[in-house]
Protein backbone atom coordinates (compact mmCIF):
# COMPACT_ATOMS: atom_id res chain seq x y z
CA UNK A 1 0.00 0.00 0.00
CA UNK A 2 2.85 2.49 0.88
CA UNK A 3 4.65 2.41 -2.67
CA UNK A 4 0.66 3.12 -3.94
CA UNK A 5 0.88 6.04 -2.20
CA UNK A 6 4.30 6.78 -3.08
CA UNK A 7 3.77 6.52 -7.11
CA UNK A 8 0.61 8.31 -6.09
CA UNK A 9 2.90 11.57 -4.65
CA UNK A 10 5.07 11.67 -7.82
CA UNK A 11 2.26 11.74 -10.39
CA UNK A 12 1.13 14.74 -8.61
CA UNK A 13 4.82 16.33 -8.86
CA UNK A 14 5.52 15.69 -11.90
CA UNK A 15 1.66 16.79 -13.55
CA UNK A 16 2.83 20.17 -11.03
CA UNK A 17 6.24 20.58 -13.03
CA UNK A 18 4.03 20.30 -16.00
CA UNK A 19 2.02 22.72 -15.62
CA UNK A 20 4.69 25.52 -14.11
CA UNK A 21 6.52 24.69 -17.60
CA UNK A 22 3.19 25.42 -19.20
CA UNK A 23 2.86 28.67 -17.58
CA UNK A 24 6.24 29.80 -17.66
CA UNK A 25 6.53 29.21 -21.51
CA UNK A 26 3.20 30.73 -22.12
CA UNK A 27 4.43 34.18 -19.90
CA UNK A 28 7.88 33.81 -22.01
CA UNK A 29 5.97 33.43 -25.53
CA UNK A 30 3.57 36.52 -24.43
CA UNK A 31 6.54 38.96 -23.62
CA UNK A 32 8.67 37.59 -26.72
CA UNK A 33 5.47 38.35 -28.32
CA UNK A 34 4.68 42.09 -26.76
CA UNK A 35 8.07 43.11 -27.42
CA UNK A 36 7.98 41.65 -31.30
CA UNK A 37 4.98 43.88 -31.75
CA UNK A 38 6.35 47.17 -30.10
CA UNK A 39 9.98 46.82 -31.82
CA UNK A 40 7.67 46.43 -35.58
CA UNK A 41 6.02 49.31 -34.39
CA UNK A 42 9.08 51.44 -33.90
CA UNK A 43 11.29 49.95 -36.87
CA UNK A 44 8.92 49.48 -39.64
CA UNK A 45 10.19 52.39 -41.68
CA UNK A 46 13.29 52.34 -40.42
CA UNK A 47 15.07 52.50 -44.12
CA UNK A 48 12.44 55.30 -45.48
CA UNK A 49 13.54 57.49 -42.13
CA UNK A 50 16.99 56.43 -43.07
CA UNK A 51 16.33 57.65 -46.37
CA UNK A 52 15.03 60.92 -45.58
CA UNK A 53 18.11 61.43 -43.13
CA UNK A 54 20.25 60.97 -46.16
CA UNK A 55 18.23 63.39 -48.37
CA UNK A 56 18.81 66.26 -45.18
CA UNK A 57 21.86 64.96 -44.37
CA UNK A 58 22.89 65.97 -48.52
CA UNK A 59 21.65 69.23 -47.94
CA UNK A 60 23.11 70.03 -45.12
CA UNK A 61 26.46 69.25 -47.31
CA UNK A 62 24.91 71.15 -50.18
CA UNK A 63 25.10 68.46 -52.22
CA UNK A 64 22.14 69.45 -54.27
CA UNK A 65 22.98 67.16 -57.80
CA UNK A 66 22.98 64.08 -55.47
CA UNK A 67 19.77 64.98 -53.18
CA UNK A 68 17.93 65.43 -56.55
CA UNK A 69 18.74 62.39 -57.70
CA UNK A 70 17.10 60.12 -54.78
CA UNK A 71 13.86 62.45 -56.06
CA UNK A 72 14.43 62.18 -59.67
CA UNK A 73 16.77 59.73 -61.70
CA UNK A 74 17.23 58.00 -64.54
CA UNK A 75 15.25 55.27 -64.01
CA UNK A 76 12.78 57.39 -62.84
CA UNK A 77 12.51 60.57 -64.46
CA UNK A 78 10.72 63.56 -63.50
CA UNK A 79 9.93 65.52 -66.22
CA UNK A 80 7.82 68.37 -64.15
CA UNK A 81 10.50 68.43 -61.82
CA UNK A 82 14.00 69.46 -62.98
CA UNK A 83 17.02 70.38 -61.28
CA UNK A 84 16.48 74.66 -61.05
CA UNK A 85 12.81 73.56 -59.84
CA UNK A 86 14.12 71.55 -57.03
CA UNK A 87 17.23 74.33 -55.80
CA UNK A 88 14.15 76.80 -56.15
CA UNK A 89 12.35 74.35 -53.15
CA UNK A 90 15.70 73.16 -51.40
CA UNK A 91 18.33 75.51 -52.61
CA UNK A 92 20.37 77.96 -50.61
CA UNK A 93 16.98 80.62 -51.72
CA UNK A 94 14.73 78.55 -50.74
CA UNK A 95 12.51 78.38 -47.24
CA UNK A 96 14.36 75.51 -46.31
CA UNK A 97 17.74 76.85 -47.06
CA UNK A 98 18.76 75.93 -43.23
CA UNK A 99 18.84 72.26 -43.46
CA UNK A 100 21.15 72.30 -39.87
CA UNK A 101 17.84 72.85 -38.45
CA UNK A 102 16.16 69.91 -40.52
CA UNK A 103 15.08 67.03 -37.75
CA UNK A 104 13.25 64.11 -39.19
CA UNK A 105 9.85 63.40 -37.55
CA UNK A 106 7.31 61.27 -37.23
CA UNK A 107 6.82 58.61 -39.96
CA UNK A 108 3.41 56.68 -41.02
CA UNK A 109 2.60 54.06 -43.16
CA UNK A 110 0.34 54.67 -46.25
CA UNK A 111 -0.47 51.85 -48.84
CA UNK A 112 3.03 52.12 -50.85
CA UNK A 113 5.02 54.38 -49.30
CA UNK A 114 5.64 56.23 -45.81
CA UNK A 115 4.53 59.95 -44.98
CA UNK A 116 7.46 61.33 -43.09
CA UNK A 117 8.03 64.56 -41.43
CA UNK A 118 10.69 66.74 -41.96
CA UNK A 119 10.85 69.61 -39.16
CA UNK A 120 12.71 73.07 -39.51
CA UNK A 121 13.46 74.89 -36.45
CA UNK A 122 11.22 78.39 -36.40
CA UNK A 123 9.15 77.19 -38.63
CA UNK A 124 5.50 75.65 -37.01
CA UNK A 125 4.53 73.43 -40.26
CA UNK A 126 6.84 70.52 -40.95
CA UNK A 127 7.64 69.72 -44.66
CA UNK A 128 5.61 66.15 -45.01
CA UNK A 129 7.72 63.88 -47.67
CA UNK A 130 6.79 61.03 -49.41
CA UNK A 131 9.21 57.69 -49.14
CA UNK A 132 8.27 54.70 -51.80
CA UNK A 133 8.45 51.66 -50.15
CA UNK A 134 9.96 49.52 -53.35
CA UNK A 135 12.36 52.34 -54.25
CA UNK A 136 13.20 54.39 -51.84
CA UNK A 137 12.41 57.81 -54.33
CA UNK A 138 11.39 60.39 -51.94
CA UNK A 139 9.03 63.63 -53.36
CA UNK A 140 6.26 66.12 -51.46
CA UNK A 141 3.53 63.72 -49.79
CA UNK A 142 0.28 64.27 -51.40
CA UNK A 143 -1.20 64.62 -48.01
CA UNK A 144 0.64 65.84 -44.80
CA UNK A 145 -0.43 62.82 -42.89
CA UNK A 146 -2.18 59.48 -43.86
CA UNK A 147 -5.95 59.91 -44.68
CA UNK A 148 -8.61 57.67 -42.56
CA UNK A 149 -8.63 55.94 -38.65
CA UNK A 150 -4.89 55.19 -37.64
CA UNK A 151 -4.40 53.91 -34.09
CA UNK A 152 -0.68 55.37 -34.03
CA UNK A 153 1.08 52.47 -31.81
CA UNK A 154 4.22 52.89 -33.34
CA UNK A 155 4.10 56.68 -32.25
CA UNK A 156 3.05 56.37 -28.97
CA UNK A 157 6.08 53.59 -28.32
CA UNK A 158 8.71 55.88 -29.91
CA UNK A 159 7.61 58.63 -27.72
CA UNK A 160 7.50 56.47 -24.74
CA UNK A 161 11.26 55.91 -25.64
CA UNK A 162 12.77 58.65 -26.49
CA UNK A 163 12.68 58.80 -30.59
CA UNK A 164 10.25 61.93 -31.96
Amino acid sequence: MSSYLEAYGESEARHEKRIRIVKISSIVLGCALVVGLILYGIFRNYSEEQQAKKFVDLLHARNYQVAYQLWCNPSNPCPGYPLNKFLEDWGPQSSHADPSSATVGSSESCGSGVVIQIGYKGSQEPVPLWVERDTKMISFAPYPECPGRKLRIGAFFRSLFGKS
